[in-house]
């Protein structure tokens, strides 16, 4: 049920623009949206707040002609090439059957396969939950961060991304975060996963020496699967 408070409505449509939301709430939204104006505008303008993070997904394009492998070698498909002379269709026709065997065997097994999971994802909010930064990371490896509204620090300030995973007891520094706004790191310790803190604090230039933040905490999230159901 699509809630009435503004404030409840604000977060419903922020979690509906991350994917974060189960396939029920979900489509709950998207037969709301068509007569709740102002639900409308919430996404819309969430819409343009989180428009970075698209800059943060690596484009992976299937290979051109993996769709005309598959359909080659299902049972019963057209030959992409003339058959040979009738003298040698016995020995032809016999390998056409275990090869189609096969490779309908290998297509099955690729049509089959689990779906890769999810990224993880977050959005670092301030301290008055204002959206801020984007995070993307992949299952135990890569982690990008954007900001959704770059601002300079003090001179003598620089900004420290930390990572805290559940059940630790102190966070990991992933590095300074370089003026521009955006970094991308694979830490070595330790790997994303759900319910991961991140963090990112105001630091001395160098960053921390003593390996937690040393500075305030200007912004924090949690990471979570995109999409989840």
């Amino acid at each position: 049920m699509i809630p009435t408070d503004p404030v409840e409505r604000e977060a419903l449509a922020a979690e509906y623009v991350l994917g974060t939301l189960d396939a029920r709430m979900a489509a709950e939204m998207a037969a709301a949206l068509p007569s709740q104006a102002d639900l409308r505008a919430a996404v819309e303008a969430w819409e343009a707040r989180l428009a970075p993070l698209t800059e943060l997904a690596v484009p992976e394009a299937p290979p051109p002609d993996l769709w005309r492998r598959i359909e080659a070698a299902l049972p019963g498909a057209e030959p992409e090439e003339e058959p040979a002379p009738r003298r040698r269709f016995g020995l032809w026709q016999g390998w056409a059957i275990g090869a189609s065997a096969v490779a309908a065997g290998l297509a099955t097994f690729i049509l089959l396969q689990p779906a890769p999971e999810p990224p993880l994802m977050t959005v670092l909010l301030t301290s008055r939950d204002q959206p801020a930064w984007v995070v993307e990371a992949e299952r135990g490896g890569t982690l990008r961060l954007a900001s959704l509204n770059p601002q300079p620090v003090d001179a003598d300030r620089v900004l420290q991304l930390w990572a805290l995973p559940e059940g630790a007891t102190a966070p990991t520094s992933l590095g300074l975060i370089p003026a521009s706004g955006r970094i991308t790191v694979t830490p070595e310790t330790i790997r994303p996963q759900p319910g991961m803190l991140i963090e990112i604090s105001l630091e001395p230039p160098g960053g921390s020496t003593t390996g937690r933040p040393t500075g305030p905490v200007l912004f924090i999230g949690r990471l979570s699967a995109a999409g989840a159901s």
